[in-house]
């Protein structure tokens, strides 16, 4: 990072005051001169330009367009500066800036001083607003900065701490906004052999698709808390951070069930997309939040679980293969029954092995699709028939048996082999087929919600 000289602000003063001048001539209408409170010699970061940009996409939500006759933006060692001459009256535009400014703690560090037509400057004051509080210790006015009581680097110190936690919380919810987006994505794609869509309630006589899109808003929290774990426990190693996500994921599960009456409609999803949340909170900054590999960030989601699904399974195993006449048979769930009788690992497995099914099947067969013309839904639908085709899905093995299984795999081999991209009429088919024999592939369709998830952090990075 640049230091900048006191020369070099000299130089940048005057040059805004010439460019004030000039577009207070040019247009004859009230200015916005908006630049960044910070101290010291640094002036310039990738923090403080997202905490601009931040700043000047406030302005743009609150500015309509056509009001908006010029805009500037400097990029300079001396600090990130804009100008806009505005057509609007200017007490109004002082009262939406003084806004902006006292709207969160951000707003702090954002100057966004108002120039009437007149070239005078407003005070806060005309607009009812108070005086801006010292950045350190909250006292009234410019006094603290007037007499130097606090050192740069304390002012340094919370401007950085203002930036961070404004872009902890923005991102949190960002990412669990995603996360919801991509259940709601995953049940609206229709046709889904079993499943419930658009088209029917699949093999599920307790489920619809209102229930589930109840329960993925009802999520939301959930997700945004799972990515403040992983960014507030990052310093520990990352299986630490695991027992924090499961208290978080049995909170979750609670709420589902008040959500929907009792129906479990996302208890894989709670506990897979709250794994990769967790994750990204653990490899957050917040200068480049999502500049991730995906290969790094699933392999962090199996650095997570892996010492406690080795442990899981190895309490499974300790129970023994459970008889009729067990009494400790009705203590093991269904999951845990099949990884005894067959072996099967189910989405903790999945998980603990980088969720291969995805980077090797679900997202080169989505992204393929997408190039070749299919939209979202036909690319998702697509997706899926994949991924029953090669995945053992612990939900149809449930349902199935072995034999429903095998069905479920091998009918949708057979359809993949007639039609790379099977008709709306084949899937519609399949699905009256999986219905017939109570078949529901719903771990597949968590990978596919997981497919969503990670292919629009990739296609959209919340920069």
């Amino acid at each position: 990072m640049q230091e900048v000289t006191l020369e070099q602000i000299l130089l940048a003063r005057e040059a805004r005051a010439a460019l004030q001048q000039k577009l207070l001539n040019t247009y004859r209408c009230p200015l916005v001169s908006f630049t960044m409170n910070i101290a010291g010699p640094v002036k310039t970061s990738p923090l403080i330009k997202r905490a601009f940009e931040t700043g000047l996409s406030e302005l743009a939500k609150h500015l309509p367009d056509e009001k908006i006759l010029f805009c500037h933006k400097t990029m300079e060692i001396t600090g990130y500066e804009a100008m806009l001459s505005v057509d609007m009256e200017a007490v109004t535009l002082k009262k939406i800036c003084t806004d902006i400014e006292d709207a969160a703690p951000l707003g702090r560090l954002f100057d966004m001083d108002v120039l009437g037509s007149d070239g005078h400057k407003l005070d806060r004051d005309i607009v009812k607003g108070d005086p801006r509080n010292c950045l350190v210790c909250g006292a009234p006015g410019r006094s603290c900065a007037a007499r130097r009581l606090h050192a740069v680097s304390e002012l340094q110190a919370v401007t950085h701490s203002i930036m961070k936690e404004h872009f902890a919380l923005a991102d949190s919810n960002r990412i669990a906004a995603l996360a919801v987006q991509s259940l709601k994505d995953e049940v609206n794609t229709t046709p889904k052999p079993g499943l419930v869509d658009r088209r029917n309630n699949g093999s599920h006589d307790d489920m619809n698709l209102e229930l589930f899109l109840c329960s993925a808003d009802a999520l939301k929290p959930y997700f945004s808390e799972c990515v403040r774990i992983g960014m507030e426990t990052c310093h520990l190693l990352p299986h630490e951070t695991f027992p924090l996500l499961r208290t978080a994921g049995i909170n979750a599960e609670q709420i589902m069930y008040q959500t929907t009456g009792g129906v479990n409609t996302h208890k894989g999803a709670i506990y897979t997309l709250g794994i990769l949340c967790g994750a990204l909170g653990r490899l957050w900054t917040p200068d480049k939040p999502f500049s991730i590999p995906l290969e790094r960030l699933l392999e962090e989601c199996a650095h997570i679980v892996t010492p406690h699904v080795k442990a899981d399974f190895e309490a499974i195993e300790a129970l023994g293969r459970p008889s009729a006449s067990d009494n400790s048979a009705s203590e093991i769930t269904a999951g845990e029954r099949l990884y005894l009788e067959s072996g099967l690992t189910g989405i903790r497995g999945e998980v603990a092995a980088g969720l291969p099914s995805v980077t090797s099947i679900a997202l080169p067969i989505y992204w393929k699709a997408l190039k070749d013309g299919l939209n979202t839904n036909d690319a998702g639908a697509v997706t899926l028939l994949h991924l029953i085709a090669r995945v053992n899905d612990t939900n149809l093995y449930h349902r199935g048996g072995t034999e429903g299984a095998a069905f479920a795999a091998d009918t949708a081999r057979t359809l993949l082999k007639t039609a790379a991209y099977p008709s709306v009429k084949q899937l519609e088919d399949l699905d009256d087929a999986f219905i017939a024999r109570n078949l529901s592939p719903g771990g597949c369709a968590d990978l596919l919600a997981v497919t969503y998830f990670l292919h629009n952090l990739t296609e959209y990075p919340l920069q």
